[in-house]
């Protein structure tokens, strides 16, 4: 158990390599997505379906930080982006099942002021997304959904028309959101479900503190106490993303699906575990027509991509975000020396926070498949160095109730590392894991974090796993002096 938690920490140290910035799980962290917003891939998530252990379902989150209130378009997917969801199965580093997704954008109402309008000027109010009740969606998207294997490409949508869920206008215009945020699920047939619109952001972090050079709550961090280390349901600082929607796209698919045999197997066998990242890409070129339609010519080529969270974000320096980016895991290599002297141990060290030295080469353990994700790997299994979020999938989904935010190195093994899910604290996990805790817990064992220790907003414990979005009319933010800190007296969120 000793050798196995030690590995863990090895490997999650990877996550916090920062020299450049901090902490923001891939929201707009690199030069070109800071320009290119829907084309962000904000977070990717990879579990066992808690409810079906024969499952595995992925989040793909892009288009970060959306003001509920922003309208009058909101925020639509772009039809000219191609996102994806990419898994190994053979721990070559190569796609072998890829799943695509398409949106086409249709206004219905060409004359009116906003994209979703109801309850005024004879428009009924907007309680569905086709049909009687949906006058009042002038903007409207529907999607494709495409699964590539063994080079050949089906269209899964089984003959439907698959609509995204729009963003949370208000009480006026979407009387009954919960509704329309149900009738986005569909199923797809042969076990297949898919859900794609606005939803709240479920990544937590206090993002102030973090990027003011990790500047935390007086009396929270950057070392928890035990109280607060060991409460998994109140927040301390204020969740910088709460109350902010994401674009997200959730597909849940058999196992039987994403296997190399088409099996399910055991934790011990290489063949349970998957190698997974999320990605956007664009066309090579496109010509701005202004009036008429974009052209788009060439090629699709990534935009950004997500496997494990964070690398992007603090790993990668500012200079070479945008190549790590654009390219492919299977060419990760060229980044490896990022990892040797991590700058981000050393701001941790003039904190006065012990942390274990340099050189860490053992740090590449992460980028590819060894133990413990993978047990059944052996020395010719570990595959080309590539930033994939490994799932084994021979490890049952922990029961709702009894997870742990701290994930795979709090001992509940069906946590991010083993890919992530909506509940895994990525930041104080990887704090901890820079400073070395789980190489050696008698030298590197305080118990760093932002004192966010989950959403206000609450968690979808069933699919689609994300929580409906907020409203437009009637949204908040969590902030410094702010109600929302329901961890700390009367609910007020520190400022100090």
């Amino acid at each position: 158990m000793k050798k196995l938690k030690s590995v863990v920490a090895l490997a999650m140290s990877l996550f916090m390599l920062a020299p450049s910035s901090l902490f923001a799980s891939s929201h707009r962290e690199a030069p070109i997505t800071a320009l290119d917003r829907a084309a962000d891939v904000t977070d990717w998530y990879a579990f066992v379906s808690y409810d079906d252990p024969t499952k595995v379902t992925f989040i793909l989150n892009v288009d970060p930080l959306l003001e509920p209130a922003n309208g009058p378009n909101y925020f639509p997917f772009d039809p000219n982006v191609l996102y994806e969801m990419h898994v190994d199965n053979n721990q070559d580093g190569l796609d072998d099942v890829t799943f695509q997704f398409r949106f086409n954008t249709e206004i219905r109402q060409p004359n009116l002021f906003t994209g979703f309008a109801g309850g005024i000027a004879g428009i009924p109010q907007i309680t569905s997304l086709s049909g009687p009740g949906a006058e009042g969606l002038s903007l409207r998207q529907t999607y494709t959904v495409t699964m590539i294997k063994n080079g050949k490409a089906s269209c899964l949508n089984g003959g439907k028309t698959l609509y995204a869920v729009p963003s949370n206008v208000g009480p006026l215009t979407m009387p009954t959101y919960q509704t329309l945020f149900s009738q986005g699920i569909y199923s797809l047939g042969d076990g297949i479900s898919v859900w794609a619109g606005t939803a709240d952001d479920p990544f937590f972090i206090d993002l102030g503190a973090a990027f003011d050079s990790l500047n935390f709550r007086s009396g929270v961090g950057p070392v928890l106490s035990p109280a607060i280390d060991a409460d998994n349901t109140h927040n301390y600082a204020p969740d910088a993303v709460g109350g902010y929607n994401v674009n997200s796209i959730v597909l849940e698919v058999p196992i039987t699906m994403l296997t190399v045999d088409g099996k399910i197997h055991p934790a011990s066998d290489k063949r349970a575990v998957i190698g997974t990242y999320g990605s956007t890409s664009r066309h090579e070129i496109t010509v701005r027509r202004s009036p008429n339609p974009d052209q788009n010519i060439g090629t699709f080529q990534h935009v950004n991509r997500e496997g494990n969270p964070l690398i992007n974000e603090v790993v990668i320096g500012t200079g070479f975000k945008d190549r790590f980016s654009m390219d492919y895991p299977k060419n990760d290599s060229q980044f490896s020396s990022f990892v040797l002297e991590p700058v981000l141990a050393s701001v941790f060290s003039s904190l006065g926070v012990p942390v274990a030295p340099n050189p860490r080469t053992d740090l590449l353990i992460l980028v590819q498949y060894e133990a413990p994700i993978c047990p059944g790997c052996g020395s010719g299994d570990l595959g080309p160095i590539a930033d994939l979020l490994r799932l084994n999938t021979g490890i049952p989904p922990t029961a709702v109730g009894s997870q742990l935010r701290l994930g795979f190195i709090a001992g509940d093994s069906a946590g991010y590392p083993n890919g992530r899910r909506p509940v895994d604290d990525v930041f104080d996990i990887s704090a901890r894991a820079v400073e070395g805790i789980l190489v050696d817990p008698t030298k590197y064992g305080l118990a760093l974090g932002d004192g966010v220790q989950t959403k206000t907003e609450g968690f979808n414990n069933s699919f689609p796993y994300v929580m409906p979005a907020n409203n437009g009319r009637d949204s908040a933010h969590t902030g410094p002096g702010q109600a929302g800190c329901t961890g700390q007296p009367g609910g007020i969120c520190p400022v100090m």
